[in-house]
This record gives structure tokens, C-alpha cells and sequence, in this order.
């Protein structure tokens, strides 16, 4: 069975393929001081409450903090005895290597994404992922990524706010109502201002982004958003064609098939 590891910079995500379908997935917080051990110990506990035998024989990392890779790879090495494939490193192989500048370091989630996104949806795509930062990934027919956008998360910037604005408190991330459910976007407390401002504000963010984006290109480009709050936005706009929660995890394993069917593993 193939383990894919998917760090990012809040949490981490491990999830279990058996050849046909994800079998389990789990997310603990990515703390880069975590061992291999403490790893182990915590996946194994779960592992034994799961309703299948999971032999797990090899292993694929996708991390957007470097500073966790040598815990994983201790742990695959140790524990399930494989030399795992990192994306990003010289000896994965990338079905569609990106398309940008010389000498510059594209991150994994984001390679891994829009590949997965070409695979499950089609061409000329635009991946939106909310996770710690708000992303726009474009990929061209080939699957490849070209390029795209980076801008602040929507949690980030609610912590920034209110470390910034001593009178201001942390608010949850919703989409505001009026008092007899309606949608509104004027607020009529400070609570409701902010979840106004957050949530309207992003989505007028992304609905910018993705016109500019497809301006600049020429044509009309799918839409496909991954992440936790993807679901919550897609209550504010029609922007997006699909939702697709299990993005990272399913492009990992067609990068580890793509590099066994090439002899690499």
C-alpha cells in the first residue's frame, strides 16, 4: 500500500492508497521538531483502530516546509522500510515539469496540484487552494504549471487583524447572514463586520484574480478549489466548476504511479 504524506504549513495530512481508492486519511499539526518515533507512534495508533490491515510498502512526500523532510524520510525508512519519493527532489520524476523562470523553486502542493487537477478535470485549469496562503495555480493542455498567484490566507489575515487591532477580537470564518437569515454584507456589529470584510472580501479577490487570469490567457479556464474553506466561499460565487477535497493526496499518487510505470521506483 502506498502512504502519501502531504505537509503543509499548518497541518499534515498522511492517507493510505490500497491500488483503487484512499483507505484513511489523517492530519496532525506540522510542527518541524516532531521525530520520526513520535511519528510513528501516532500513525500506528490510528492505524490499529482502522477497519483494514494497512501494509504500507511505499511512500510519497509532498512538503512545503523543508525542515520536516528528514523526519519523513526517517520514519518511511525505519518504520515501513522504503526510501520514499519526494516531490521536488532530482529523483522524482514530474509527469509535467513546470514551465517559469530559470533557477526558480516552484512549490511541491502546487506541481502536485494542478497535475491532479489536469488528470481529474480536464485542460487549462486554474487551481484555487485555501489553505495558509490563498493560491491560484494555472496549468497549461499538458497538465503543466505556468504560474500563478500568491496571496494571504484567509486565517492568516483574521490573526493579523486582530494582532494588529488591539479593539478588534478573532472572529470564525463564516458567510454573514441578517438576524432573519438573509444574505447581507452590511454589518451591523463588529463581529459581523469582519466576517463581512473577510468573506466578501475574499471572494472578491478571487473572482478578480481568476477574470484577470483569464483575460491574460485568452480563454475561459476551468476552476477547481481544494482546501478547507473552499466550500464555505462556494456559498458566495459560481466561480468554480468543481470542488475537489482530495486534490494533493490523489496527485501524489499519480506521481508515484507515473514513476513506477517509468522504472524510477
Amino acid at each position: 500500500m502506498l502512504l502519501c504524506i502531504d505537509t503543509g504549513n499548518t497541518n499534515t495530512v498522511f492517507s493510505v492508497w490500497d491500488g483503487e481508492r484512499f483507505l484513511s486519511h489523517w492530519r496532525i499539526a506540522t510542527d518541524h521538531t516532531r521525530t520520526a518515533d513520535e511519528y510513528y507512534v501516532w500513525l500506528e495508533t490510528l492505524i490499529s483502530l482502522t477497519h483494514f490491515e494497512l501494509d504500507i510498502d511505499r511512500c510519497i512526500i509532498s512538503s512545503t516546509v523543508p525542515r520536516v523532510v528528514f523526519n519523513l524520510r526517517v520514519l518511511c525508512n525505519r518504520y515501513f522500510n522504503t526510501r520514499p519519493l519526494v516531490v521536488g527532489k532530482p529523483d522524482c520524476l514530474l509527469p509535467a515539469p513546470p514551465k517559469v523562470d530559470a533557477g526558480v523553486t516552484v512549490g511541491p502542493d502546487r506541481i502536485v496540484n494542478t497535475w491532479a487537477a489536469h488528470e481529474r478535470h480536464g485542460d487549462d485549469l486554474i487551481v484555487v487552494d485555501f489553505g495558509t496562503a490563498t493560491t491560484f495555480d494555472v496549468a497549461d493542455p499538458t497538465g503543466a504549471y505556468i504560474g500563478g498567484v500568491i496571496a494571504p490566507g484567509v486565517n492568516l489575515s483574521l490573526e493579523a487583524l486582530h494582532m494588529g487591532a488591539a479593539s478588534l477580537p478573532h472572529v470564525d470564518v463564516t458567510k454573514p447572514t441578517s438576524t432573519n437569515g438573509t444574505e447581507t454584507v452590511i454589518g451591523t456589529n463588529t463581529v459581523a463586520c469582519i466576517q463581512s470584510g473577510i468573506f466578501w472580501g475574499y471572494i472578491g479577490l478571487v473572482e478578480g484574480i481568476i477574470s484577470r487570469i483569464r483575460a491574460e490567457r485568452g480563454r475561459d479556464m476551468k476552476v477547481i478549489a481544494t482546501g478547507g474553506l473552499a466550500p464555505l466561499f462556494e456559498q458566495g460565487t459560481d466561480v468554480f466548476d468543481s470542488i475537489d477535497d482530495d486534490l494533493t493526496v490523489h496527485g501524489l499518487r499519480l506521481i508515484y504511479d507515473y514513476n513506477k510505470e517509468a522504472g524510477n521506483v
